[in-house]
């Protein structure tokens, strides 16, 4: 499906901006997908589960199968986390850029011999030219697999086979690849630890690549995919660690476990096409395998609550478009400082400083700190500053405990060196979240990049705005979110890129959904979800005798808006109506929706039923929200509260009111 014109004619004249400034930035992402019915906890919180895995497989050869044909799938083992009791992971799906196959014969569960194992064992040995010394792995499941170890390594030239002494090896009982069950810990000291291991088991054959450079890597890959070929195997998976691309061979898509949902990692796009059309291939190849970006509760969408974040980048590290620079990336970061609709519009619910993806004036820090970075990285001379660049700003750029992955803008990938994977050049936009469909996901996408073209061509100077209480107060509200919006949509327009607003106002919609929308006595009054920072609680002791710090979702808030001055109580409270944009009036509520342990102020019991009664021209009529409901029902008869105190904000300047105040 190719990208509406509203949005290929924009983003040609984007791609225009770059090719004129000779400049390259890649494009990334990584939306996240659940199946069509989700059940379990490894489709809610946790990483993986019973049919994690088997989702993945089955998304992945479908790719294969639908889009890079020849490609080869890797089972890599991914990052631990403290809680987790085992390693997460990665299908790794690499392509050829040259269009020629990795592996010949597509995958199929045909069940395989055991005995085809020792033909692997011999014509493996026999073609990496080496005394092959195999040591049989034992485990409790000996009578349904066989496992076999081959101690390897490369060390530049050669293949080397080292001795570990011992021709039974007991692997560790846990759950996953042989590969990774291997007790290391008795190998002689000195000896590589490097092994290839094939596993035969259940009419299968997997095969784990030890950890290797890429030549080596794709000469063992050459060898494996001839064995499958002469012995028409076609039930094999491969497993193991696969190198950095650095003879730039291969397109890497990931299929990652992660809590809640598939994450799903595209190849660095050259251009916004070649990202929509990724977008698209994804929603495609879901819909095939059972697997989608929404999550449907009676008969309701919601997203994913995985992310979806926007990555900038460059073809190589030698060609990165931001080391030499600097002034262009400030001028992004201080465009997104004043514009708190793109740190807040496109990401979950939840936001504010414990949140995912924090602004740099919600972590404890100063403006003036952020000045004098920019001001400095801006004042550099030409020349490659990729070192300094990342030095000045990872100590910024981070959550308020420090975390430089958990920012909105995170740099924890740009050019840190003391962490693996931190040196690419990177630049996170991480408040951005998986939505239903490709398009709108293109369209965000457009926008970040339509954006960064604008800002190198026309760089943005003006100091840090301090935002202060209005920054929750208001951009909290779907009135001046998108009123944040259309401006940030002028500023594109005035340099002639024109994006079209409605699909961002579609998005509006679904992110803060309409609640009630009443007319009354002439005047139309809605109310709308807004967005709700919940406070992050101090330790907590859990199962296991570990702490948690848990976050305080026990607070909800919502907006009400109408094109008359109308008067609106909650629980018989008054709720003061202001100025607001688009000529109305209105005002935001917080209130108390659930007292789950442990959460602030215990002793407020919830506001729930919430009942409003609204007037205008002497007309009435009231509605509740209950607790198990999203949407306000009514009108019912009778006014069920007494006239209240007024509700409190609080201080002067708010516009938005909380219930919970007496």
């Amino acid at each position: 499906m190719n990208p509406p014109r509203s949005l290929t004619t924009p983003a040609e004249q984007v791609e225009a901006i770059f090719a004129s400034r000779k400049v390259r930035m890649t494009l990334g992402g990584e939306p996240t997908l659940i199946p069509v019915r989700p059940e379990g906890l490894e489709w809610s919180v946790t990483a993986v589960g019973p049919t994690k895995l088997g989702y993945a497989y089955t998304f992945s050869d479908a790719i294969v199968a639908d889009v890079l044909p020849g490609a080869a799938i890797f089972y890599s083992p991914g990052k631990s986390y403290p809680g987790e009791v085992n390693p997460r992971w990665v299908l790794n799906v690499l392509g050829r850029k040259d269009g020629r196959p990795f592996i010949d014969l597509p995958f199929s569960s045909e069940p395989v011999e055991r005995t085809v194992i020792d033909k692997f064992r011999r014509a493996i040995g026999k073609s990496l030219g080496i005394s092959a010394a195999w040591i049989k792995g034992t485990s409790d499941e000996t009578e349904q697999s066989a496992v076999w170890i081959l101690p390897l390594d490369h060390d530049g030239t050669d293949w080397k086979s080292a001795s570990w002494k011992r021709k039974v090896m007991r692997l560790i009982q846990v759950e996953g690849p042989a590969g990774l069950r291997l007790p290391l810990g008795e190998v002689p000291e000195g000896i590589s630890r490097r092994a290839l291991t094939i596993e035969w088991k259940a009419g299968a054959i997997s095969v784990f690549f030890p950890p290797l450079l890429q030549g080596p890597f794709l000469k063992l890959l050459e060898i494996v995919n001839a064995l499958m070929t002469e012995t028409s195997a076609t039930n094999v998976r491969l497993q193991g660690y696969v190198p950095s691309d650095e003879g730039g061979v291969w397109a890497k898509l990931g299929v990652a476990s992660d809590p809640g949902v598939l994450e799903i990692n595209i190849p660095p796009c050259q251009d916004w096409a070649d990202y929509a059309r990724w977008m698209h291939t994804i929603e495609r190849i879901g819909t095939k395998t059972g697997l989608r970006s929404i999550k449907v509760v009676n008969g309701e969408e919601f997203g994913t609550g995985g992310g979806n974040h926007v990555c900038f980048g460059g073809p190589s590290t030698d060609e990165n478009p931001f080391f030499t620079r600097p002034g262009w990336l400030t001028s992004i970061l201080r465009f997104w400082q004043h514009h708190p609709s793109l740190s807040y519009l496109f990401t979950g619910m939840y936001v504010g400083s414990s949140s995912q993806a924090p602004r740099t004036d919600e972590s404890a820090r100063d403006l003036y700190d952020l000045e004098m970075a920019y001001h400095y990285l801006e004042s550099l001379p030409a020349g490659d500053h990729r070192q300094i660049i990342n030095e000045t700003l990872r100590h910024l750029h981070i959550d308020g405990s420090g975390n430089t992955h958990r920012s909105e803008v995170s740099f924890d990938k740009f050019w840190n060196t003391s962490w693996p994977g931190g040196a690419l050049g990177l630049v996170e936009f991480r408040a951005v979240e998986t939505l239903p469909r490709a398009e709108a996901m293109s369209a965000v996408a457009l926008l970040w990049r339509a954006l960064a073209a604008v800002l190198l061509a026309y760089p943005y100077r003006r100091p840090l705005k301090s935002f202060g209480t209005d920054l929750h107060n208001r951009y909290f509200l779907p009135s001046f979110l998108w009123d944040d919006l259309e401006s940030v949509l002028e500023f594109l327009k005035k340099h002639d890129i024109n994006l079209p607003p409605q699909i961002y106002r579609s998005i509006w919609n679904w992110r803060l959904p309409v609640m009630l929308e009443t007319t009354i006595g002439g005047a139309t009054v809605t109310i709308r979800k807004a967005l709700e920072s919940w406070p992050l609680l101090c330790e907590t002791p859990v199962e296991g005798g570990n702490t948690s710090r848990f976050v305080d979702t026990s607070i909800e808030r919502i907006e009400i808006t109408a094109d008359a001055p109308v008067e609106a109580r909650f629980l018989g409270r008054k709720l003061p109506l202001v100025e607001f944009p688009g000529q109305k009036v209105g005002a935001g509520l917080r209130f108390r929706k659930s007292a789950l342990y442990p959460s602030l102020h215990p002793g407020i019991p919830p506001q729930l039923p919430l009942n409003v009664d609204i007037s205008y021209e002497g007309e009435t009529r009231i509605f509740q929200l209950q607790a198990d409901q999203r949407h306000f029902s009514g009108p019912f008869e009778t006014i069920l509260h007494k006239p209240q105190p007024d509700c409190r904000r609080s201080s002067e300047s708010s516009v938005t009111y909380d219930l919970r105040l007496p």
